[in-house]
């Protein structure tokens, strides 16, 4: 029966991060501790496989509907990586309460960027020759199920965005949870790419960055089959039914459902910096 509801568990939570783009790990791991009594080290180590089967799950729909940007995906998870690293060497310099604080104003603040772009606009004009994009072949189009048509889209600001996304893996790092919540909203902000094409490639990252930590939790035994089992199975199913979601899904409603949850993810890491704590994730 607990086999059954973990397996629920992870079909949920990889449905809801799935459609998000964001790491099924920020859900998992409370689950984990709160309703299965899992140790927190075994919890994050599930969630961490959860994350991997979440990403390899969607992958193929998102890279099968040529939502995915692949190049793009490449580019900006060198940069996070080595935010990460960065973060990794700076671990006990800052004070934690008030990393929280701060990763509670970007998520605050970028949801209310996300809310103003509700309605995505396309950028029709010829692309700078000379840009960053442009040189890395960056620009890109996708078929969008809901309208139809062929929908062409220029990636701008690269180098705002990587910087960007070294400040997600940054952050991520010095607190322990997951970068994904912030990978959106970069690549919203600066990049300027809609919604789904964001979601999707999101996912795609993810993935590469869990599994980069996989191996360390395996080697220290913080992977425990009989739990990561059924959550990977349950990953698995629920980032197929997500991704079929998030393809079927208006951009407006979307954009509007990732505010959302960026607001209560504000208002929990707000708390987190008086020392109440609610969540945790990663990857």
């Amino acid at each position: 029966m607990e086999i059954l509801w973990l397996f629920v568990a992870a079909f949920g939570a990889s449905a809801l991060g799935g459609v998000l783009g964001m790491a099924s790990g920020i859900f998992i791991v409370p689950i984990l501790t709160l309703f299965f009594g899992a140790d927190i080290h075994v919890a994050i180590g599930a969630s961490i496989v959860s994350v991997i089967a979440c990403s390899c799950g969607s992958a193929a729909p998102f890279l099968k509907g040529r939502l995915t940007n692949v190049r793009l995906a490449i580019v900006l998870e060198t940069a996070t990586a080595l935010g990460a690293l960065t973060g990794v060497l700076l671990i006990g310099i800052v004070s934690t309460p008030f990393l929280y604080g701060l990763f509670a104003v970007i998520l605050a603040v970028s949801a209310r960027q996300m809310l103003a772009r509700r309605r995505e606009t396309i950028d029709a004009s010829p692309p700078n020759v000379r840009s960053w994009a442009t040189v890395l072949r960056l620009h890109s189009s996708f078929p969008d199920p809901v309208s139809g048509l062929e929908t062409s889209y220029q990636v701008g600001r690269v180098p705002l965005g990587m910087a960007l996304m070294f400040g997600a893996g940054l952050i991520s790092a010095l607190l322990g949870i997951g970068s994904g919540v912030l990978k959106i909203p970069a690549m919203d902000t600066a990049l300027r790419l809609p919604i789904k094409v964001s979601s999707a490639t999101s996912n795609f990252m993810i993935g590469v960055t869990a599994a980069a930590s996989a191996g360390a939790y395996f080697t220290r035994g913080d992977i425990d089959i009989g739990i990561a089992g059924p959550i990977a199975l349950g990953s698995v199913v629920g980032a197929l039914v997500g991704a079929r979601m998030l393809m079927g899904l208006p951009a407006e409603k979307l954009r509007i459902f990732f505010v959302i949850v960026l607001a209560l993810l504000a208002v929990q890491m707000l708390l987190s910096a008086f020392g109440i704590h609610t969540l945790g994730g990663s990857a």
